[in-house]
């Protein structure tokens, strides 16, 4: 073994984040423990922070230093690091520039195996980052989709329901066939957007309950997106409508200031008023889920309009005041005696 292969080896094991006796590493390595001692020389020079304890029980650890080092990642550490760089801008912290940069150099040395699959994925990122509960998505998935979408195979998948029990007799997995078109991540939700070739129509699904099939379907050419816009399309119809806007759009002066309301109000506008006042401008896909989700800021408010809202509070404060009426729905008490109780 060369000197450079050897230090790459130990510098391997000196990252398992575990404490290595001095004649361990030289049996593995298969060399004396004095070539280990100048071989841990050597990579404390390259920057690496080794620490090393005497006695039996002592050996040597890989710790944090003052500087970034060189790393060494394994074929799926660095096509996760290649994934999530992809989907840096979904952070939403002013970070595209330099992940775009660490993605060219993780890529300008990744082994050409590794090199295909991630030049394959293609990501777009909707909505605001921060928003919504994360999926987990295996990455053989995300690559699998990826090289379905760059070769313009047909996918074939089962599709997890979203509910497991079945019910209604249907089959709880049902098979897709689709001609794929896009990767979209979206409030930490990974989607594929494709034509359904069994729906005659353009869909979007999950990739948390997709299971592709092997083998792949037949080529295919690839259609325009609707409207011509991946973007527009998938926002369009995370808000319930088939244009990017929501169908439902109304605005209330809140009694609070605008620097109160702003961190808070999504993809509403806020106007300042005085300081003390500020008006709101929202959208939702249903006008009851428009008033009810100004009230979330449990201040005063005015509706400004439309006439929709108005009637939408309306209707709310019924609902609201008939359900805090009902006196059959209040806890069952307690009872029991001395210190111990049980439900009646």
């Amino acid at each position: 073994m060369t000197t450079t292969s050897r230090l790459l080896s130990l510098l391997s094991l000196l990252q398992t984040h575990r404490e290595w006796p001095g004649s361990v590493l030289a049996s593995r390595l298969k060399v004396s423990g004095r070539t280990v001692r100048r071989d841990i020389d050597r990579l404390r020079e390259m920057g690496y922070s080794i620490q090393a304890a005497l006695g039996p029980d002592g050996g040597y650890r890989l710790d944090s230093g003052s500087e970034l080092p060189p790393l060494l990642f394994d074929d799926d550490q660095a096509l996760a690091i290649a994934i999530a760089l992809r989907a840096a801008p979904a952070t939403g912290t002013g970070i595209e520039e330099a992940a775009v940069r660490a993605l060219g150099t993780i890529r300008q040395v990744m082994p050409s195996r590794l090199r295909h699959r991630l030049d394959a994925l293609e990501v777009t990122t909707i909505g605001r980052p921060g928003e919504g509960a994360p999926t987990h998505v295996s990455a053989d998935v995300l690559v699998t989709l990826s090289n379905t979408i760059r070769d313009r195979q047909t996918l074939r998948f089962d599709y997890a329901r979203r509910d497991a029990a079945d019910d209604n007799g249907q089959e709880p997995n049902p098979r897709r066939r689709v001609e794929p078109h896009h990767l979209v991540t979206s409030h930490g939700r990974w989607y594929l957007v494709g034509w359904d070739l069994d729906r005659d129509d353009w869909r979007i699904y999950s990739v948390d309950r997709i299971a592709p099939r092997i083998p792949h379907g037949p080529r295919f050419e690839r259609r325009a997106a609707p409207g011509g816009d991946v973007d527009e399309f998938v926002s369009a119809r995370f808000k319930g409508s088939t244009v990017d806007e929501w169908p439902c759009r109304g605005t209330v002066l809140l009694h609070l200031p605008a620097g109160e309301v702003l961190p808070f109000a999504g993809d509403g506008t806020v106007t300042a008023v005085d300081g003390r006042t500020c008006t709101l401008e929202a959208g939702s896909w249903s006008w009851g889920a428009l008033a009810a989700s100004f009230g979330r800021f449990e201040a005063q408010m005015e509706v400004v309009g439309p006439s929709e809202l108005v009637d939408a509070f309306a209707e709310l404060a019924e609902r609201y005041a008939a359900g805090g009426a009902r006196d059959e729905i209040r806890p069952t008490p307690l009872v029991g005696s001395g210190d111990r109780a049980s439900t009646a």
